[in-house]
């Protein structure tokens, strides 16, 4: 595979990878409000349903956290591999 063929799917991996983040990002908003607010119903009427609500948002919130992390370290290594091409490549690529 060619260099400008490989920065050229790496660039195209990255976009998918920003994609994702800013879904991500918009469903650990989401997420954050309804684990906020299933902990303060929890807090307020004190029942065991109550309490598995919030610990199951609390958990959901968690598992978009990991996910959300696990793809920024993917698009951080994409980037790292990028630069690093560009910089074997020289000049005549930059």
């Amino acid at each position: 595979m060619s260099l400008e063929q490989r920065l050229a799917d790496l660039s195209a991996e990255a976009a998918a990878c920003r994609r994702e983040l800013e879904i991500l990002e918009e469903q650990l908003r989401f997420q954050s409000d309804a684990s906020e607010e299933a902990r303060i119903r929890a807090l307020v009427s004190e029942t065991p349903l109550a309490d598995r609500e919030a610990d199951e948002a609390g958990r959901d919130l968690a598992r978009l956290t990991r996910v959300r992390d696990e793809v920024a370290g993917r698009l951080e290594r994409i980037n790292a591999e990028i630069d690093r091409l560009l910089d074997e490549a020289g000049p005549a690529l930059r």
